[in-house]
């Protein structure tokens, strides 16, 4: 479809077509299928709406027909006001499917979406970019890994694309912030709606710094059914799916799935074969997903993408210097491994009294140095 416009005139100059675009989302009965077909037989909204009924009854059902001619609803004009007054403000931005800025990358996905809400540094979401995804209810470890691996890919020229989820998606967005590439929050509301209320202050720095995106409407609530269909957006930007920590049936499989289908890399990060979090990520690897243990495996493997040569990229994660030492100096963490292990257990290991293994997981626990799990069981974390 030949492009209607340039994605940065401004909102006045657009506002005949933004009114027209949303109008064609708004007709019920018109879901993104019908949407684009309707598109791809009469050219732009702002042309399909001055189109007689008999004429569009060629192409669709006689309800959708009669509800494309019918005058917009007072909800949808409502909606047409609300965008246009988003649109005034400093970094807010909507691209359309006709948008000669509208992210190539989308056109390979099967269902792209009409149109896309932006704030933030629209030129990001032309830029070399991979997902990283994972639990909500990430570990430790886990979160270090995400914010580690997304600060050096960032680095390596890679913008890190992933879902503002708290958890594993937010360490991504941080470590991403942190590097060259930034980041890209691809998320389920309005692009005016902040979800989890907890990461506002994250969304700030995203919005400054990176990009937020989103397909949904303004206003848009956060609604389960959404989460689900916006991972083929965060898929569908990026080269590759980095899976940091995922369970048997985590809604990053999703996402992982999503990518292979849409011809992305896969890559996942190994876990313990006694931690659930490590399942999905163990069984994409089991289907065929790239082992990674450090960034410059991603690197190498994005290397035609990638702006900086992965041999720049420090290796991550990894023992820093001290945790050798940390372990020698330590009997309890040399006894604990990298398995998680219950107190009574690495009491054995250790030949100690409860009080004396107490006080020593505190102190490894304050220091960083390991994490207590459910079940009272601990694991290493360096």
């Amino acid at each position: 479809m030949p492009a209607v416009t340039d994605s940065e005139v401004t909102a006045d100059s657009r506002a005949d077509e933004i009114a027209a675009w949303i109008r064609l989302e708004q007709t019920p009965g018109v879901g993104p299928e019908t949407a684009r077909k309707l598109l791809a037989a009469f050219g732009p909204p702002e042309q399909l709406f001055s189109l007689s009924f008999s004429t569009l009854q060629k192409a669709v059902s006689e309800r959708i027909a009669r509800a494309l001619a019918a005058a917009p609803s007072d909800s949808t004009l409502t909606q047409i006001d609300k965008t246009l007054q988003w649109l005034t403000q400093p970094g807010n931005h909507l691209l359309t499917l006709g948008d000669s800025g509208y992210p190539a990358a989308l056109f390979d996905i099967p269902d792209p979406p009409l149109m896309l809400y932006v704030k933030g540094r629209l030129a990001l979401l032309g830029t070399p970019s991979l997902a990283v995804v994972g639990s909500r209810n990430a570990t430790a470890q886990g979160i270090a890994n995400a914010e580690k691996f997304s600060e050096a890919l960032s680095q390596g020229g890679l913008t890190i694309v992933s879902g503002m989820a708290l958890g594993i998606d937010t360490a991504a967005h941080q470590g991403g912030l942190r590097g060259v590439g930034s980041t890209v929050a691809v998320i389920g509301t309005g692009a005016d709606i902040v979800y989890p209320a907890r990461n506002r202050g994250l969304a700030h720095l995203i919005a400054d710094g990176g990009c937020i995106v989103s397909e949904y409407p303004l206003g848009m609530p956060a609604i389960a059914a959404n989460f689900p269909r916006r991972n083929r957006i965060i898929s569908g930007l990026a080269r590759g799916v980095l899976v940091v920590e995922a369970a048997a049936q985590s809604g990053s499989l999703i996402t992982a799935r999503m990518a292979a289908e849409q011809g992305r890399d896969v890559f996942a990060i190994p876990g313990s074969i006694h931690s659930p979090l490590a399942k999905g990520c163990h069984q994409l690897i089991k289907q065929g997903a790239k082992l990674v243990e450090s960034a410059q495996d991603v690197l190498e493997e994005l290397r035609h993408y990638a702006a900086t040569p992965a041999a720049m990229v420090p290796a991550v994660p990894g023992p820093a210097a001290g945790a050798n030492r940390a372990a020698e100096i330590s009997p309890v963490l040399a006894a604990l491994g990298y398995d998680p292990v219950d107190a009574d257990t690495l009491a054995m290991r250790c030949a100690l009294d409860a009080a004396a293994l107490a006080g020593e997981l505190l102190t490894l626990e304050l220091d960083g140095r390991i994490e207590r799990l459910s079940g009272g069981q601990y694991r290493r974390l360096m």
